[in-house]
């Protein structure tokens, strides 16, 4: 039967009031206080079993009672008081041989310090695994896995992706055989799968969910992981095209979040946000990027995406510059490079959605992790059908669509579709391409992508001859006699986007002029 913490926390608080707690008592009302994200109470509770038994002489339960006092403000931010509970924690350990159970504590608490925080991803391995091996010989267990964890995630962002995998795994083995405490055994699960999703590894991410999943059934009351949980199956819901379940679930998660109180609240609005922007909600998409902005999670690129979709393509491309520009990690420039990609084609810049996609195709390589390695090759295919290149490109995308199948991925592989289409009607196959476009209209369709289908319904279609869709509407007006001050009145850009998108298209029409541009659209069928 499962453990109720929140039945636990209510008799233990409640007693708290009106009698004094024994040593062990205080320390399960802490532990429920936290799974429950009750961190003020969780603080307070495990700060007084510190001194109980402190002084009962028991210096190892007292430090163990410091650690997780300082792992829940550390996640809160709160990095004062937090230094100063690992401070307590080195001034016990002055006097002790450095092999001792609580120096593996206070290892685990300075990786995670020179990890999460600093960026000293080398010495951040190094203090991880030594407090592993310290922990393990002394039979910490709840040390060993979560410094597992932190040695895993620091080989992950030195590049030594299969290696930092091989020990995330280990560490999750180490939760999965037990016995380990629930906030050591929550922490890690979520860690490990937010590393899965970083690395772009969907597969290793689905079946670490699931377990997470179980795990939390098993823990009734508990609030403080099972949020994150829920994010989580919604991204999974949100791939393989479960978007009215991924909607339901992750706005559960952002429920429960506001409850817990926790980091992952931004992250939760964040998932929102996306799937309300895939469902065409433009509105709610545009509340919730806003809320996860307001929780501490950057928006991007989502909400570039997002104004891209209103017409807004300089604001769009602007923003997915400016995170960039902040970006030096490679795992958070794969996330952003696709969104460039997109916002810079459709601002007519081929040349920056070229240099992009160069650097994915690099960070792909070295990830080596199928689901990127079709993002890549779709940015790559696109940037390829913009620079007039479609049957090179072609041979991309395919390989591309044939990923994200097996991946059960159908709104990515319908995007991909609809790049193929393009990439047919531009070598004169036009058959094939109806067939790829109805295909992706009945897929937009049934996953209910309103704004996706009200696009492709107004570009019918019509054959683009190299040209984005951008492009086809800039070259309706222009047909229409539009100057370029018009044409970016009408499609909400500036004048100098206008002025490369008409370049473009002169020169994949091979016109020099705006008069034979047109000449050539009504003559090909390129405007209706």
């Amino acid at each position: 039967m499962p453990f109720d913490w929140a039945e636990t926390y209510e008799r233990l608080a409640q007693a708290d009031q009106s009698t004094v707690l024994s040593t062990e008592e205080l320390e399960l009302l802490a532990r429920a206080s936290l799974l429950l994200g009750q961190t003020a109470k969780s603080v307070d509770a495990f700060g007084r079993a510190y001194e109980k038994r402190l002084e009962t002489g028991e210096m190892l339960p007292a430090i163990r009672c410091a650690f997780w006092a300082a792992f829940q403000l550390f996640n809160a931010g709160d990095f004062a008081q937090g230094g100063g509970w690992v401070g307590r924690t080195a001034r016990l350990l002055e006097n002790e041989e450095e092999e001792s159970a609580g120096h593996a504590y206070l290892m685990a608490q300075d990786a995670f310090r020179q990890v999460a925080v600093t960026g000293e991803y080398a010495a951040g391995r190094q203090t991880a695994a030594r407090a592993a091996e310290i922990a393990r010989r002394t039979g910490e267990a709840d040390v060993v896995a979560l410094a597992l964890n932190i040695e895993g995630r620091a080989l992950l962002r030195l590049g030594e992706i299969r290696d930092g995998l091989a020990i995330l795994d280990e560490a999750m083995m180490e939760v999965v055989r037990g016995p380990i405490a629930a906030p050591a055994a929550g922490a890690v699960y979520c860690s490990v799968i937010d590393a899965c999703d970083e690395v772009f590894d969907f597969r290793r991410a689905q079946e670490w969910t699931q377990a997470l999943n179980d795990w939390c059934e098993s823990q009734a009351g508990m609030l403080t992981f099972t949020g994150e949980c829920l994010v989580r199956r919604a991204a999974i819901k949100q791939l393989h095209g479960d978007w009215k379940e991924a909607i339901a679930e992750a706005e559960l998660a952002c429920q429960r979040l506001a409850v817990a109180g926790t980091y992952a609240l931004g992250m939760g609005w964040y998932r929102l946000g996306e799937l309300h922007r895939v469902s065409g909600d433009l509105q709610a998409a545009d509340e919730a990027f806003r809320s996860a902005g307001e929780f501490g999670e950057d928006p991007q690129p989502g909400l570039g995406l997002l104004r891209l979709a209103q017409g807004k393509g300089d604001v769009a491309l602007a923003a997915i510059q400016r995170a960039l520009g902040e970006s030096n990690e490679a795992y958070g420039r794969a996330r952003l490079l696709p969104a460039l990609v997109e916002t810079a084609l459709a601002a007519g810049e081929v040349a920056n959605a070229r240099a992009a996609a160069d650097e994915l195709a690099t960070i792909a390589s070295t990830f080596g992790m199928p689901a990127l390695k079709a993002i890549a090759n779709q940015v790559q295919g696109a940037v390829m059908l913009a620079e007039g290149n479609a049957r090179k490109a072609l041979t991309l995308l395919r390989e591309a669509q044939r990923t994200w199948r097996e991946l059960a991925a159908p709104y990515e592989e319908a995007r991909v579709r609809l790049l193929i289409a393009s990439c047919c009607r531009s070598i004169g196959d036009d058959d094939t391409a109806k067939l790829e476009t109805e295909a992706v209209r009945k897929v937009y369709a049934r996953l209910g992508a309103a704004n996706d289908l009200r696009q492709l319904n107004r570009l019918g279609a019509v054959p683009n001859h190299g040209l984005t869709p951008r492009e086809l509407e800039v070259l309706s007006l222009l047909v229409a006699g539009q100057t370029n001050q018009a044409i970016a009145t009408e499609l909400y850009l500036a004048v100098k986007t206008v002025d490369r998108h008409v370049s473009n298209i002169l020169t994949k029409l091979g016109v020099g002029t705006r008069t034979a541009a047109t000449a050539y659209a009504f003559k090909n069928g390129l405007v209706q």
